[in-house]
């Protein structure tokens, strides 16, 4: 008689491959955000500067130099990659509208991109 011999799996170490394939695709994800997450923060953070801005400088009876040198401290304090030049302000008797249009260069390695922020707010949301 044979002695029994233990099934082999056909796919030994597999299992292994495909820890590894997970575990490479994840690094990369966190990588990507890790890369791309700060912009956007600043961004957002920039969002709400703006938009209290332009919501209370027709209260506080700013004059357009001034909302511009707020909103350039808070580029320059950000460390966003904009100019005066990408800055629009916009005010009447009525309205007041603030965009700042700027690009941030993000870098992952393999491939590098220019990524376009836009943050606008008015006072009309008051």
């Amino acid at each position: 008689m044979q002695a029994a011999r233990p099934h082999r799996n056909s796919e030994h170490g597999g299992s292994s491959l495909k820890a590894v394939v997970t575990i490479a695709i994840i690094a990369a994800l966190g990588f990507v955000a890790f890369k791309v997450a700060p912009p956007l923060m600043d961004k957002y953070q920039l969002q709400d500067a703006v938009t209290t801005e332009a919501r209370f400088a027709i209260a506080t009876h700013k004059n357009e130099e001034q909302m511009r040198a707020d909103v350039m401290k808070k580029i320059k304090d950000l460390g966003i990659p904009a100019t005066d030049q990408d800055l629009v302000i916009v005010a009447s008797q009525e309205t007041l509208s603030i965009t700042v249009k700027y690009s941030v260069p993000v870098d992952l390695i393999l491939y590098k991109f220019d990524m376009d922020c836009t943050v606008s707010a008015d006072s009309h949301a008051l």
